[in-house]
């Protein structure tokens, strides 16, 4: 059966506003924020611990069994920094988040980060890693890259893909119709 409601990856640095932008997107579409550092924690889906980084490690082939049953029903926004875990037949749109260096730099200072956990995350965001990532795993037309450098963008961004969500479902209950 096709999926109703479309399932959107918000990705991006630690830092860029993820999380601020689903759940904003979550109040006015009735998507479902699925945090993944939240999956991870409430099903026990870690391999270990990062000391050097002070953080968990992540096993995504858990995550993906933990989620691949509800994900695939459609309406989902998965907040996480990885985007290439997932697959292409799942997601409708792939949004990746971007912040300039001394934007993304403050933030991550007030989150008290390591040196070189703030080192590693600068790094990301400087070399494009995430939407390099996405870029090779999704097909272009699936991926949006926005600024997210103030509540201005935010605003916009919401705006933006509320809109593109308005047009998703048109197109889907437009197909369905046609189809009946």
């Amino acid at each position: 059966m096709p999926r109703t409601r479309p399932n959107i990856i918000i990705t991006g640095t630690p830092g860029v506003g993820k999380t601020t932008l689903c759940e904003s997107l979550a109040s006015t579409t009735h998507l479902v924020h699925l945090a993944i550092n939240r999956v991870a924690k409430e099903r026990d889906c870690y391999d270990g611990w990062h000391d050097a980084l002070n953080s968990w490690i992540v096993d995504e082939d858990k995550v993906l069994d933990a989620i691949e049953e509800e994900v695939k029903l459609g309406g989902y926004l998965i907040d996480w920094h990885a985007c290439d875990l997932f697959p292409e037949s799942w997601i409708d749109l792939v949004i990746v988040l971007r912040s300039d260096s001394t934007v993304l730099y403050d933030r991550l200072k007030a989150r008290n980060y390591s040196e070189q956990k703030l080192q590693e995350n600068m790094d990301a965001e400087i070399m494009e890693v995430l939407l390099d990532e996405a870029r090779e795993a999704f097909h272009k037309d699936l991926i949006i890259e926005l600024q997210s450098n103030s509540s201005d963008d935010m605003e916009a961004n919401t705006a933006r893909i509320e809109t593109w969500v308005e047009q998703w479902t048109r197109d889907r209950c437009s197909e369905a119709m046609r189809d009946a």
